[in-house]
C-alpha cells in the first residue's frame, strides 16, 4: 500500500472537516454512481455530489450524519454544484460512522 505524502499538523489544521446531516438526496440522472445531496451543517447547508449512488439508496440516506470535507473547492460534477466531500472509504462502500449524539456542525479534529 502506498501512502500519499507526509504533511506537517500546520497542514493538517488547514483541513477543515465537520458534522453533518443528510437532509436530501437524490440521484443525477446523467450518472450511474453520483448522488445530489443536502447537507445540514448547523450554519449553513451545502451542496454535495457524492459517488456513493452503487452502494446507497438516497431515501436510506435522509437524516443520517456524515462527516464533511467543507473546505474543499467548489466543483461541477455532472453540471451540479458540488460544495464538499462526506467522507468514505476508497471504493464507496462505508461512509464514516458518526455516533448519533454528535452535534450537528460540530468540528472533526
Amino acid at each position: 500500500m502506498e501512502h500519499e505524502e507526509i504533511m506537517s499538523i500546520d497542514d493538517f489544521e488547514k483541513v477543515e472537516m465537520r458534522i453533518g446531516q443528510i437532509k436530501e438526496a437524490e440521484k443525477i440522472k446523467k450518472s450511474k454512481k453520483l448522488l445530489k445531496l443536502q447537507v445540514d451543517l448547523g450554519y449553513d447547508t451545502k451542496q454535495i455530489v457524492s459517488g456513493i449512488a452503487n452502494e446507497y439508496a438516497p431515501e436510506d440516506l435522509i437524516d443520517r450524519k456524515v462527516v464533511v470535507l467543507v473546505n474543499l473547492k467548489p466543483a461541477k460534477l455532472c453540471g451540479e454544484k458540488s460544495e464538499g466531500m462526506i467522507l468514505a472509504t476508497e471504493n464507496a462502500a462505508a461512509l464514516l460512522g458518526v455516533e448519533d449524539d454528535c452535534e450537528i456542525g460540530e468540528r472533526v479534529m
